[in-house]
């Protein structure tokens, strides 16, 4: 990951720490071409079609600005085992036995191509979230429609 990229995705990381800070969860995603933009999605967990969808606009963005990089935020529970990770959108129900919360995040830069991560954050008692620093997957990844910035990578390949 190049440095303007990192530096993109500590800006969205950002945003997303204070959305969630305020107890609120959107997609955030930032486009950076001809200008900077910003996209955020209250609806993007609700279901997979929302999530499309708002990548679909996403991706139309992206080409109007002629975007050079990108970085799409998305919190979400994980569960990780030996052969997978497992992913389902946060909610106020407790967490069950080995999920953790994070925020899931895919990066695109043109000449370095894709990165996939996440920021692993935990619950004081009070509820207030502690975040960690972004982690890159680097293990072999084969997402799937559902994982976040799939459409959007797609609709712009």
């Amino acid at each position: 990951m190049n440095d303007e990229t990192a530096a993109l995705l500590f800006d969205v990381v950002g945003r997303l720490e204070v959305s969630i800070l305020a107890r609120e969860c959107p997609a955030i995603v930032v486009l950076q071409g001809e200008r900077l933009l910003a996209l955020t999605d209250y609806d993007y967990l609700q279901d997979d079609q929302t999530a499309a969808a708002f990548e679909r606009r996403a991706a139309d963005k992206a080409r109007e600005i002629d975007a050079k990089r990108w970085v799409l935020a998305v919190p979400q529970v994980w569960v990780v085992t030996p052969d997978a990770i497992f992913s389902r959108a946060v909610s106020n129900h407790p967490l069950r036995e080995g999920e953790q919360e994070a925020i899931t995040w895919m990066s695109f830069d043109r000449e370095d191509g894709v990165d996939y991560g996440r920021v692993p954050y935990t619950r004081r008692p009070n509820g207030e979230p502690v975040f960690g620093d972004p982690e890159i997957i680097t293990v072999g990844v084969r997402p799937d429609e559902s994982m976040p910035g799939y459409t959007l990578l797609q609709a712009l390949a």
